[in-house]
């Protein structure tokens, strides 16, 4: 079944102004067309904003608590559409069904905890110098906020951008990953059918060198939210800077974890070939390096290779498929690419590193879970994001050192320590350059309650989720009232 998405600007869904559309292909056989997007316009990107900024004008006034009476009903529906909303997504992006039913219920979790948000502080009272002051603080809405998220999440990174921008009052046009614009335009239904008012969430597809640099110069979008590369978070950092909006940017990860001695060795590589292999390894937390203590080096290594070579790869509609194809074409060329680096640098390969040639991956953008063995720290494969499922094993002699590479890197988002050592996992919980730490689990996963993002070049610095989701999408307002 072919599915067609338009845009949904202002309560209604609506064609491109120009009738074009772009083709949504599933990445396990590239002979079906999942679905087409709009490919829209500046002009069509303009009627959204003009919505948006219209409807701002009431949403705001509503209380919080009623702005979270809509992402409850929201929260409601999706948790009823789980199943076809997975396997939407699995057929436009290729995530193992399983995993991407459990990202859709993670979008549930991400609503109701953002639902509850309308009945929490939003300021507070301060002592003046004055007796007779009385001196608060407030929280307001940004405006209108944009919203471009990849296709990697195309669930969970959308709503825990979107139900945070509207439970603080303000209004959304979001624009998805094309890969993955028919899922997105599932949320959006998701809203249209909990009742939020027309022009509150606006929804518009098209190229992100249109649509996406569009918000950017836009000057009626107040704030940007963005999750994404590094070139693409760069130009939007410059061109937001230049007009004074807001922006956030979460981008990539090289992110490693360190096996010292002492750890349990079988749950170190479980979850370090789960970390590296999980979602195709198409996450900014995925596990690209391990740092492992020379002495357990070679036991760890055995353990990895025997987990890697019992992943089944397959379609990810299919049963019993641990890892699906890659997102598209241009991702396959990527692996591809680093894996040939990663020998003509004299790295081993240790297992993978083929393209499958079963009859079920015939049609697909597959690639086998791959490890590297004798790599060194100042290699290509060790140092750039290679964003699919390739593992990086590295010997070392202690945790000071294994620290001190980890740290050699322009990202720092995600790390884990495998350890029995409760002073080691202080120590490295200190001293390493990421903004999620992890201790005996798996470099990716985050909570809905929990502040997410990363240090370097994975972030602009700010936090997404948890509480410190409102330093982003409200500016405080002080006020002091003398009678």
């Amino acid at each position: 079944m072919t599915l067609t998405t338009l845009n949904f600007i202002n309560g209604e869904w609506v064609s491109a102004q120009n009738g074009s559309f772009i083709r949504s292909i599933n990445p396990s056989d590239f002979n079906e067309v999942v679905g087409t997007i709009a490919d829209s316009t500046i002009e069509d990107l303009d009627d959204a904003v003009q919505a948006a900024k219209r409807a701002g004008v009431s949403w705001r006034k509503l209380s919080a608590v009623d702005r979270g009476n809509f992402l409850h009903k929201a929260a409601d529906i999706l948790e009823n559409n789980v199943d076809e909303i997975a396997e939407i997504a699995t057929r436009e992006m290729g995530k193992v069904l399983h995993e991407m039913k459990g990202e859709v219920k993670r979008g549930v979790a991400i609503l109701r905890y953002f639902a509850q948000e309308g009945m929490r502080q939003t300021g507070e009272v301060l002592p003046s110098a004055q007796s007779n002051n009385f001196l608060y603080t407030k929280r307001v809405p940004i405006g209108v906020v944009g919203i471009i998220t990849p296709w990697n999440f195309p669930v969970a990174i959308p709503l825990w951008k979107i139900a945070p921008a509207l439970i603080y009052g303000n209004t959304v046009v979001f624009k998805s990953a094309s890969e993955t614009g028919i899922t997105a335009a599932k949320l959006v239904e998701v809203f249209n059918q909990a009742g939020i008012p027309g022009g509150v969430i606006n929804f518009i597809n098209g190229k992100g060198s249109v649509i996406g640099q569009g918000m950017v110069e836009h000057n009626d979008i107040h704030a940007i939210s963005f999750t994404g590369s590094n070139e693409v978070g760069k130009q939007i950092a410059i061109g937001m800077a230049a007009r004074g909006a807001k922006y956030q940017l979460e981008m990539g990860g090289k992110n490693p974890v360190i096996v010292l001695e002492d750890a349990d060795l079988d749950l170190a590589a479980n979850l370090t070939v789960l970390g590296a292999m999980k979602q195709t390894g198409q996450r900014c937390t995925a596990t690209s390096k391990a740092f492992v203590q020379r002495s357990v080096y070679d036991r760890f290594k055995e353990r990895v290779i025997e987990k890697v070579q019992s992943l089944k790869v397959g379609p990810g509609l299919f049963n019993g498929i641990d890892m699906g194809p890659l997102a598209s074409k241009n991702q396959l060329d990527s692996v591809v690419d680093y894996i040939d680096k990663g020998l003509t640098e004299g790295a081993t390969l240790l297992a993978g590193g083929r393209i499958p040639m079963g009859s079920e991956c015939k049609n697909g953008f597959f690639i086998e879970p791959t490890v590297f063995g004798n790599v060194t720290n100042n290699m290509v494969i060790a140092k750039e994001e290679i964003f699919g499922p390739v593992l990086c094993l590295i010997k070392v002699e202690s945790l000071d050192e294994a620290i001190e590479l980890a740290n050699d890197n322009m990202y720092g988002l995600s790390a884990s320590l495998f350890t029995k050592d409760l002073a080691k996992a202080f120590i490295f919980a200190d001293q390493i350059e990421a903004g999620l730490v992890q201790i005996n689990g798996e470099t990716g996963g985050a909570e809905p309650q929990a502040p997410f993002g990363g240090m370097k070049a994975s972030s602009s610095h700010s936090r997404e989720q948890g509480q410190a989701a409102k330093e982003f999408f409200t500016t405080i307002k002080t006020i002091t009232i003398t009678p």
